[in-house]
């Protein structure tokens, strides 16, 4: 793996993407590592987080949160190591979460970082299971869904970090939980070692009659973070008092104008009134954060007694981010994808 010692990698955005990014959006630039000034910390990354979200923050539209400028180094989480401290509450080899972006290096004056100490079982696992998607999954359901004993479930990216982790915490609660997600492969995993009730590929010509037939009942809550064929699909069979999380649209991240068919926002609002639908919509951190120090004890202790399961995606090198986020949003990855950029301290 290569390891930055004189300079700061970075990739920055280079344009902005019409449809799926390709590489030519982005554009890697090599700066002088910063020099950490009084009260402030140098960190380097070890571990970077690559999500979804990260798609839409390409775009200079109105958002939750404004876009990177061109030619600004990409968003992202971190798993950093402090190499030089000017600050007491930092010492050297501390790790923390941060949000360095796609670089090896970064200046920070400590607010809004966690600092995990020295030796975290799992540092990547603050990037996941113990950080934004686990965090979504477990604010999102408990919140929203409000689960009951007996209700059926649907999430789709059912092998994803968000909604693997979504279809556990439901199956802990008493729920049947029937998943989507891409390919024979991923529907095994859901059902034989998440435990999932059932999962249907959607890429199958009859999508829509298998997803029918495995919530005979009707569905009580469905996770919505992909959107697109799969609501299509879903809306039929939501039972009344359905509670629908909203937490991402993948399937539309790319897309340059609205999809080609019929206008079916009457029937939407129409069934929204008629089954009185809960439908919410929520940015994590921004509506949740307060309850983050509540979560991770819990999911930890999930974690540890076997009752959660959790599969990372690990590519290694500056070089595969790229790569690996482009493949990402094409529904490539098996497990949350993280990016090993330089070796721990």
């Amino acid at each position: 793996m290569s390891q930055a010692h004189s300079y700061n990698r970075q990739i920055l955005l280079n344009s902005r993407p019409v449809g799926a990014p390709t590489p030519d959006n982005f554009i890697v630039n090599e700066t002088q590592i910063p020099e950490p000034k009084a009260g402030e910390i140098l960190l380097r990354t070890i571990y970077l987080s690559l999500d979804p979200y990260m798609r839409g923050r390409m775009n200079d539209t109105e958002s939750y949160a404004p876009p990177v400028g061109l030619k600004e180094v990409m968003v992202g989480a971190t798993m950093s190591q402090v190499v030089r401290t000017n600050n007491d509450k930092f010492e050297l080899g501390d790790w923390v979460l941060s949000y360095s972006g796609w670089q090896d290096y970064a200046v920070s004056n400590g607010e809004g970082l966690f600092n995990l100490g020295k030796n975290p079982a799992h540092p990547s696992y603050a990037l996941g299971i113990l950080g934004m998607p686990g965090f979504t999954a477990y604010m999102g359901l408990m919140d929203i869904g409000k689960p009951k004993a007996g209700d059926t479930l649907v999430v789709a990216a059912a092998t994803g970090p968000v909604g693997a982790t979504v279809g556990q915490i439901a199956k802990l609660q008493g729920c049947k939980v029937v998943g989507i997600a891409g390919g024979a492969e991923k529907c095994a995993h859901a059902k034989d070692e998440l435990g999932f009730d059932a999962c249907i590929d959607h890429n199958a010509e009859n999508f829509a009659d298998q997803l029918n037939k495995a919530c005979d009942k009707g569905i009580d809550i469905y996770f919505e973070n992909v959107g697109g064929k799969v609501f299509d699909a879903v809306l039929p069979l939501l039972n009344t008092g359905a509670r629908v999380p909203v937490c991402g649209l993948v399937s539309q991240y790319n897309a340059t104008e609205l999809p080609a068919g019929p206008d079916r926002l009457s029937q939407l609002m129409g069934t929204i009134l008629v089954k009185r639908l809960t439908v919410k919509g929520f940015i994590i951190f921004d509506d949740y954060g307060h309850c983050y120090d509540g979560f991770v004890p819990v999911m930890d202790q999930w974690l540890k007694s076997g009752q959660v399961k959790y599969k990372e995606h690990l590519h290694e090198g500056l070089e595969s981010v790229v790569p690996a986020f482009i493949g990402m949003l094409q529904g490539d990855n098996f497990g949350k994808v993280v990016v090993q950029l330089n070796s721990a301290v």
